[in-house]
């Protein structure tokens, strides 16, 4: 399976002309997390453009285990925030510890937030957004360990299976774990359902 050609349920087209950027780091991300939001954006009829520092391969782990490699088709350095409807923070622990490391990345979900650009993050994602500086005076959760982090950029933090935040710009969906993905899947079609499609 390519996160580039996934398969889609054409029957379900609510969320046709809806591009949405999913970020991520060269290598270190948690699969399921990329594959199961990519499946169900597809499924709802957006089209997904996998976004990484560089194009080309990159490396997917089930944990700390190698996994599968996808296909970024545009890098960081290229990325238009204002081409895209929605942004996708998939997890991994050396996922978002890199892409906070890489300024493209960091600009990038930066305007995305000034934008009013709804994010979606899971798991460790939300540190990339506390490297933004983008999580003062939101509500959100993550996987347990960031919850220091996010305090201390401004961010309340809670222990909830997901939060959708909407003070601030731009609404916010964050969950802790892969367990969570149900629910996390299941927000995020939601809040891509209540903007309608940008032109």
């Amino acid at each position: 399976m390519s996160a580039t050609n996934s398969a889609t349920n054409s029957s379900s087209t609510r969320l046709d002309g809806l591009t949405v950027a999913v970020l991520v780091a060269n290598e270190g991300i948690e699969q399921i997390e990329l594959t199961e939001p990519w499946k169900t954006l597809e499924g709802a009829g957006a089209t997904p453009v996998l976004i990484a520092p560089k194009t080309g391969e990159v490396q997917a782990f089930d944990h700390l285990t190698k996994a599968d490699t996808f296909d970024a088709t545009v890098s960081t350095s290229d990325a238009d925030p204002n081409d895209y409807a929605a942004l996708v923070l998939p997890g991994g622990v050396a996922n978002p510890d890199q892409l906070r490391t890489d300024d493209d990345a960091v600009e990038f979900v930066r305007a995305m937030a000034a934008n009013g650009t709804p994010i979606a993050a899971i798991c460790h994602a939300p540190w990339t957004l506390v490297e933004a500086g983008v999580v003062d005076g939101r509500t959100l959760t993550s996987w347990p360990s960031l919850q220091t982090d996010i305090r201390n950029a401004g961010g309340t933090w809670v222990d909830e299976e997901v939060v959708v935040c909407t003070a601030g710009r731009g609404p916010l969906v964050t969950s802790r774990n892969p367990d969570d993905l149900p629910a996390f899947n299941d927000q995020l079609l939601a809040v891509l359902e209540s903007i309608g499609v940008r032109s």
